[in-house]
């Protein structure tokens, strides 16, 4: 397995790391350890490429990712597993099962939360709350799905708990116009994702005390040619409170996160693993009983 290896503190952490001590100068109980793994824009890629594939040789499937995650649960075990959307839509599995086959897997691989992305309504959206019972795991968009059957299926925000660390994940969703065909989204509502994200990261942020606040984003890393467009970066410059960003739509291959700067002139991760189940995402996050932290964050090729 290849990685690409990046660390990275925040400004809370500057004078922790300048006096020179390391994690190993705490005892272990001084540092919470928690692991995000991420993919985004599986595209139904159930297996993995073939040895012969002129760009990805033998990379990628589902039961190599398996066998990738559960080795990192065996390191650590406070593992949260997302997904920025597009799970639909690339193969015949999806063609022959609606997306059945993918959520069952998912359940395997023990998913948590996932946002929507566009071609998650490619069978409509009845397609999709018709898969919705197999799933294990939470959907969280800031669609509007009010006047829809996905209406209470769809969450604007999930909290979960991970060796006492409060962690607070939210979803953004692109504009479907253009993207999707109306029968196929009907009333969904596009909702503007830096608005969205301002409330939501206030919300789980200042009125849920969470330690980690992140963004499942389906919106885009970047347009070279619309710099103006609303994107994961912009995302991140416009908005405060956000520790990670974890992206898709673009099918950016990051070599390593992205660091940009929010409102408060803090720093934000913004990841995004590229496409198909190529890769695997990972950001360790060590919390100090004084609120300091240190990610590292790795590009796992599934091979």
């Amino acid at each position: 397995m290849k990685r690409r290896d990046f660390i990275h503190q925040t400004a809370a952490s500057t004078a922790l790391l300048a006096t020179g001590i390391s994690l190993s100068g705490f005892q272990k109980t001084d540092v919470k350890h928690i692991t995000i793994l991420h993919t985004n824009d599986v595209h139904s890629y159930i297996d993995p490429f073939p040895a012969d594939h002129p760009r990805n040789p033998n990379m990628g499937g589902v039961a190599r990712r398996a066998t990738l995650i559960n080795e990192i649960r065996q390191e650590n075990p406070n593992v949260l597993l997302l997904d920025a959307g597009d799970i639909f839509q690339g193969t015949p599995y999806f063609n022959y099962y609606g997306g059945e086959l993918e959520f069952k897997l998912m359940n395997m691989m023990q998913y948590e939360i996932v946002t929507i992305g566009n071609h998650d309504f490619d069978n409509g959206i009845e397609g999709l709350l018709a898969q919705m019972p197999i799933s294990k795991f939470d959907f969280v968009s800031n669609y509007g799905f009010k006047n829809t059957v996905l209406d209470g299926h769809v969450k604007p925000y999930k909290i979960v708990f991970k060796d006492g660390i409060k962690i607070g994940v939210f979803g953004l969703g692109i504009e479907l116009e253009g993207l999707v065909d109306k029968k196929n989204c009907k009333e969904t509502v596009y909702n503007d994702p830096i608005e969205s994200a301002t409330d939501m990261a206030r919300i789980l942020k200042n009125n849920e005390k969470c330690d980690l606040v992140i963004c499942l984003s389906h919106i885009g890393f970047k347009y070279k040619d619309e710099p103006n467009k609303v994107c994961d970066i912009l995302l991140a410059r416009k908005t405060k409170d956000i520790d990670l960003i974890i992206g898709g739509h673009t099918h950016t291959f990051l070599d390593k996160p992205v660091i940009e700067k929010n409102l408060d002139g803090k720093e934000v991760l913004i990841n995004q693993v590229g496409c198909y189940g190529i890769n695997l995402g990972r950001i360790d996050f060590y919390l100090t009983l004084d609120k300091n932290v240190i990610a590292k964050g790795k590009t796992i090729t599934v091979v």
